[in-house]
């Protein structure tokens, strides 16, 4: 279940990575709208072409004084967007400051960013980033920034999700999904997770229980049923096991335990078996890990899905643009261009 608010641009900025949703409003198309207090200050529109091939977008010529900071680099700052952007083929921009401000080591850097084959002057957003190099700050939000600004997200999930999983067994293209059993968004996520899978073959698509249990009171013991049921019958079963409990959610409410062994059932396992494995502190301890990791990675809410280390949303973004940044990042990871490696 949504546990903060997702701004969506026109544009689908928000496939930054979590926190950084103050430059996904930023930088919206000028017709898209955002909070007032977020927003940077945008020139008026131009009219769109109505007649002859879309514009091509054209940046004004960056003047030097506004490059007095000696790092980041512009190279660097393009790398960073390009890890954030390069998913889309018409989004464009131009770094056009990177400037020192009166806090000591902390620069401002100013980019224009556009639409291409649109004829709207671009947008103008703006970002610091600290004297380590190592982090930007986008509104309240504190956000990793570098060249591989995914990477650290990537190692904790290659060492440490070990949840079940379905597809491929290498891992150059991992999707990792933190879901908790009795949400119904997970439910109405379980859909489009399964046409990624039939989608991209190649990929490791891992499911990690991330039971909400402050608003969610049997995902805890949902979560250790599952545990228990790829313990005793694998992966596959797993997965049933989980579609089982998302057909039959609402009957957690009433009957959890009744639910749960239906469902353990259902997926091939011996009910009363999974049911006793459930309450034992091996199944609690594999479930904790589990969350820990999620916490580690700033989850607060489910769905949440990364792909290579980047959280990637898997509701409310149309599924193309979903494909289009997973195709991107395992372009990105065939080539060793990715940002975990």
């Amino acid at each position: 279940m949504k546990m903060k608010l997702i701004v969506l641009s026109a544009l689908a900025l928000t496939i930054i990575p979590c926190g950084a949703m103050a430059i996904a409003q930023q930088t919206t198309s000028p017709t898209a709208q955002a909070p007032a207090s977020q927003a940077a200050p945008t020139a008026p529109p131009l009219p769109m072409n109505t007649v002859g091939p879309p514009a091509k977008l054209e940046f004004p010529p960056a003047n030097p004084k506004n490059f007095n900071a000696t790092s980041p680099s512009t190279a660097e700052v393009n790398s960073f967007l390009k890890q954030i952007w390069g998913y889309d083929p018409n989004r464009v921009w131009e770094v056009v400051g990177i400037q020192t401000t009166e806090a000591p080591g902390i620069t401002r850097v100013t980019i224009l960013v556009g639409e291409q084959g649109v004829s709207h002057t671009p947008a103008p957003t703006v970002f610091f980033v600290t004297s380590d190099g190592r982090h930007a700050i986008a509104g309240s939000s504190v956000i990793t920034f570098g060249a591989r600004p995914f990477a650290d997200a990537q190692q904790k999930l290659e060492a440490r999700a070990t949840g079940p999983y379905r597809g491929a067994s290498s891992k150059n293209l991992t999707l990792v999904e933190f879901a908790d059993l009795q949400c119904p968004d997970c439910k109405l996520a379980a859909p489009i997770m399964d046409k990624l899978a039939t989608d991209f073959p190649n990929a490791h698509i891992v499911f990690q229980v991330f039971p909400l249990t402050s608003i969610h009171p049997e995902a805890e013991k949902a979560a250790e049923y599952a545990v228990c049921v790829a313990q005793q019958k694998g992966n596959a079963a797993f997965f049933q096991f989980v579609q089982a409990v998302f057909d039959t959610q609402e009957n957690l409410k009433t009957d959890a335990d009744g639910t749960l062994k239906a469902a353990a059932t259902k997926a091939g396992a011996d009910a009363s078996a999974v049911s006793t494995c459930s309450a034992t502190p091996a199944a609690a301890s594999t479930v904790a890990a589990s969350v820990k990791l999620g916490k580690d990675l700033e989850v607060n809410q489910t769905p949440t899905l990364f792909v290579n280390g980047r959280e990637v949303p898997v509701t409310g973004v149309p599924y193309n643009t979903l494909k289009q940044i997973i195709s991107y990042t395992a372009q990105e990871a065939s080539t060793g261009t990715t940002s975990g490696h």
